[in-house]
């Protein structure tokens, strides 16, 4: 027999949405390896790949700032939504991002004393988690999305373009900050991550019964679906779905992109 506990069941069933009946089969039909039984159940159809709620979401704040030709964003972490809302947090969080964008990512060491004092004064562990910078080029835009939420930062975009206007950049980072895409283009999926899907799309639509004269059609169709989730340029713009973003962006250039999302 499986060596698996009623907390595992519950876990799996919180992690995919399936029911326990199936999530206990699942368990039992993998040996009570719980990602393998995750995999178990999106293949017999009983749960969804998006239907994930096992990570843990950690607290903070994030920043973005522009100093010249750079642009940066900065995450804060703390461990309560409290603190993530104080005053003198949200402040460092911003003042890391402008030290960032002028002097590059390791530059939040010289704060690191500022950061030991707010763990004393808010009497909680305190860290930099994400850090992003782009160095842009001379013939490049960038386009910024910051969302607000209770006073701070919450999820911060960085978009950089070659041949748009300025407002065709922040349009497109009001999308990504939406969306939440993983990738500029399909080229841009690892291959053994895009070789997965498909294994796994294959048996979903064994067991579901496609014939195997179209299966090959339905494995493309239900892969072509998998990367438009999470490739930028072939995503429906949020606001006109009938548009792609490259649709969007015509005949000017996203050159990349980066998000950072509190909890993310």
């Amino acid at each position: 027999m499986a060596d698996f506990t009623a907390k595992d069941v519950q876990a799996l069933r919180r992690a995919t949405g399936a029911g326990m009946l199936d999530c206990k089969r699942a368990l039992e039909e993998t040996g009570g390896d719980i990602e393998k039984a995750k995999l178990w159940l999106r293949e017999q159809g009983l749960a969804g790949a998006a239907k994930r709620s096992d990570r843990e979401a950690t607290q903070g704040a994030v920043a973005l700032a522009v100093s010249d030709r750079n642009a940066a964003i900065v995450e804060l972490r703390c461990e309560t939504d409290f603190v993530a809302k104080a005053e003198t947090f949200v402040n460092l969080t911003d003042e890391l991002a402008q030290l960032v964008a002028e002097k590059g990512e390791e530059a939040t060491a010289d704060r690191a004393a500022d950061i030991d004092e707010l763990k004393t004064t808010l009497k909680e562990n305190i860290s930099v988690g994400q850090t992003v910078r782009f160095e842009m080029g001379d013939d490049s835009i960038v386009g910024t999305y910051l969302h607000m939420q209770s006073g701070r930062g919450v999820n911060a975009v960085l978009v950089e373009m070659r041949g748009g206007t300025d407002e065709l950049a922040h349009d497109v980072a009001v999308h990504v900050a939406f969306a939440r895409p993983s990738y500029l283009r399909r080229e841009d999926v690892p291959k053994a991550e895009a070789d997965a899907e498909r294994s796994t799309v294959e048996n979903l639509s064994r067991n579901e019964g496609k014939p195997e004269a179209a299966l090959a059609k339905v494995v493309e169709g239900r892969m072509n679906g998998w990367f438009k989730e999470r490739c930028l340029l072939e995503q429906s713009y949020a606001k006109d779905e009938k548009r792609t973003i490259a649709d969007l962006v015509g005949s000017a250039e996203i050159v990349r992109f980066a998000q950072v999302v509190v909890g993310g």
